[in-house]
Parts: C-alpha cells; structure tokens; sequence
C-alpha cells in the first residue's frame, strides 16, 4: 500500500543512519565479553594465575568489565553518530586511542607475573576485536 494513508515507507532506508544502533550494539558488547572471558578462561586451563597481589581475578570479572566498557563504546558511538560529520572515523579513531590508555594499568600492575600481563592485554584486544569492528560497520 502507498499514498499519502501509509504509514510504511515506499523504500527501506538503506543508510547506516537509518540503522539501529543500540541493539545490536549490546549485542557486540555480549560478544566482547565473552571473548574476555574465553581469553581468560583459556589462560586458567592452561595454568596462568590470572592473580594480582594474590588475588584470583574470577572469569566473572573479565566478563563484567568487558561488558561495561563496551556498553560505554555503545554511547560513544551513539553520540558521534549524532553530532559528528564523519561518525566512524572518530569512533575507530576514539577507541583505538581508549584501548592504547586501556593497557597502562595493565602494563602498571604491580607483583603480576608476566604471563598473567599478557592474558590481561590480549582480553583487551579480544573485546576491541569485537565491538570496534562491529559497531564501526552500524555508524
């Protein structure tokens, strides 16, 4: 049906504006998370501590911040691709820069062997390796 009575669109928007954003957005933080948490979960089955000051980081937490982090990805890209002119560039550009700062504590950590470093970065670049992509190709 078309005319003026219609309330669908004679043709389906086709843009990355006209794309949602947040769904599948939480979805590519889900994804993110559980990468974090496949990193780590793969690093404890093969023996890396996963521990700082002795404490046991649990697989939860690697899922949670992830998760979080990554729901904070979401809102960025939301808002460029409201207010900026060129949304995925300065989303990837944004994100690269927050991954970079991201690894300072991790490359800070105090008493951290450096096996259970590593694990803790390459979870970093596991969720980047999801959501950036991702939510670049919505933007």
């Amino acid at each position: 049906m078309s005319g003026p009575a219609s309330f669908a669109p004679d043709v389906e928007p086709t843009s990355a504006s006209h794309r949602a954003l947040w769904l599948p957005g939480l979805a590519f933080a889900a994804g993110g998370a559980v990468a974090a948490t496949v990193v780590a979960a793969v690093a404890d089955a093969v023996g890396v501590s996963l521990e700082i000051a002795d404490e046991r980081i649990p697989l939860l937490g690697f899922t949670q911040l992830a998760f979080v982090f990554s729901v904070v990805g979401v809102a960025l890209a939301a808002a460029f691709r409201r207010w900026s002119g060129r949304p995925a560039r300065m989303f990837v550009r944004t994100t690269v820069v927050l991954v970079a700062v991201s690894l300072v504590p991790d490359l800070l950590i105090p008493d951290v062997d450096a096996v259970t470093r590593v694990t803790l970065i390459v979870s970093h670049f596991a969720v980047a390796a999801v959501v950036i992509p991702g939510l670049r190709s919505r933007l």
